[in-house]
């Protein structure tokens, strides 16, 4: 959530920010919300001051007993209508921070500065692109018709045993799975990252906590009677481990890495861009996960960025840089740079990885803090697809075919123990 004191100290930036989204009343509801929080301080005031009038009145009726004197009808009467009173204005209380809290969590973050103004993906920039030379261009297919050539995919057993977008991988297919994540995993490691292993279900404060709830609940798989959700990235249960947490300066930086599965309901169009791997309801994902002061955030998120296009590079594909426009940035985001990989046999771009800075939105709403000298202040947080597989292996099945072979990139060799994939 964005910070009241915050918003108190730059409303004129918070405005001029938030309507960078798009939103063209936010003035209205951060006056409001900058009225209630006054009314909230009054009201607390008033109660303070009444207990504390309250605990007088108790000691002073403890000091006349003790010293046997009985007249103690009218401080009795007194301290009851005080508590009455009390009890009134701690509705009242709960009441207006109740209301705070339904505008809060349905503001989004404050776009970074570097963060273009724009309403679509249209607008979102392009930072860099690598190209890998690739030949027989026009005979490319595209890898919904490989994945069937090869048998490495099916889309109809899945269908079957679950519905539409949960794919079985099968023999090479499913080696070229795990061998992606392992792939994945031990680069994370040698560039510093902790491996987790987080349950793939999260409680409704976990998603709070980063945002998906309540903004994305309608994409998200419920455990009816539960009150359970599937996660849809490894960053919710990997983030919330710090939830409510006070952590050393000597702790940071905190970096973490999980393979898990995902699930996301993502009901869009039909279409070539959503059909085969471009899009699905469970999919695997590397995910990495930082945990910075603020000094260091922004050195953070270029840092991942590094990373993340490292091992792109490395699979031998043809990717870009995009730094994504106001108006295409995620609700809890203040700055994300998204990769995209070239599917050539579609000859369209795919989007493989986002990697934000979430500045104090999630540490806000999970209070995660860190302790510097005597103060405690928010922790910033960040995340990276490092990577979401589907895509990932469009492209490599598009770029490295080879009439009746599939290449495998040399990276990936030791952990799929074969160079081709044939017929």
């Amino acid at each position: 959530m964005i910070e009241l004191n915050e918003l108190r100290k730059n409303k004129e930036e918070f405005i001029l920010s938030l309507k960078k989204r798009g939103i063209v009343d936010i003035e209205t509801n951060l006056n409001k919300l900058i009225s209630l929080d006054d009314e909230r301080k009054s009201l607390k005031t008033k109660l303070d001051n009444l207990l504390s009038e309250s605990n007088n009145i108790a000691k002073e009726i403890g000091i006349k007993i003790k010293s046997g004197d009985n007249n103690i009808t009218e401080l009795k009467k007194k301290s009851t209508e005080i508590k009455d009173r009390s009890k009134s204005i701690e509705k009242e209380l709960k009441l207006k921070e109740d209301n705070i809290r339904d505008i809060l969590v349905n503001i989004p973050n404050i776009p970074d500065n570097k963060v273009p103004e724009g309403n679509s993906e249209d607008y979102n920039i392009e930072i860099s692109k690598h190209e890998y030379s690739i030949s027989n261009k026009e005979k490319l297919k595209p890898h919904w018709d490989i994945i069937k050539d090869f048998n490495l995919i099916d889309f109809e057993n899945g269908n079957k045993i679950t519905g539409a977008g949960f794919p079985v991988y099968i023999d090479k297919g499913a080696k070229l799975q795990r061998a992606l994540i392992n792939y994945f995993l031990d680069e994370a490691e040698k560039n510093g990252y902790i491996e987790i292993q987080p349950p793939i279900l999260i409680n409704e404060d976990s998603g709070f906590g980063t945002g998906q709830l309540p903004d994305k609940e309608g994409m998200m798989y419920k455990i009816e009677n539960e009150n359970l959700f599937m996660i849809p990235t490894a960053e919710v249960p990997i983030t919330n481990i710090y939830r409510k947490k006070i952590l050393k300066d000597s702790d940071l930086p905190i970096k973490n890495v999980a393979y898990t599965p995902c699930f996301r309901k993502e009901a869009g169009s039909w279409g070539s861009h959503v059909r085969g791997l471009n899009r699905l309801h469970q999919f695997d994902k590397v995910e990495i996960v930082q945990i910075e002061k603020e000094s260091n955030s922004e050195k953070a998120l270029e840092s991942m960025c590094d990373y993340v296009e490292s091992i792109i590079k490395s699979l031998n594909i043809s990717y870009r840089k995009l730094l994504l426009c106001s108006g295409d940035l995620g609700f809890a985001s203040s700055i994300t740079y998204d990769f995209e990989v070239y599917a050539p046999g579609q000859r369209r771009w795919l989007e493989c990885s986002s990697v934000s800075n979430f500045k104090t939105y999630q540490s806000n709403r999970m209070n995660l803090k860190i302790r510097e000298e005597k103060n405690k202040v928010l922790a910033h947080t960040l995340n990276g697809s490092a990577l979401a597989l589907p895509r990932i292996v469009a492209s490599i099945l598009e770029t490295h075919q080879n009439g009746n072979e599939i290449n495998i990139p040399e990276a990936l060799h030791k952990y799929t123990g074969f160079k081709k994939i044939t017929i």
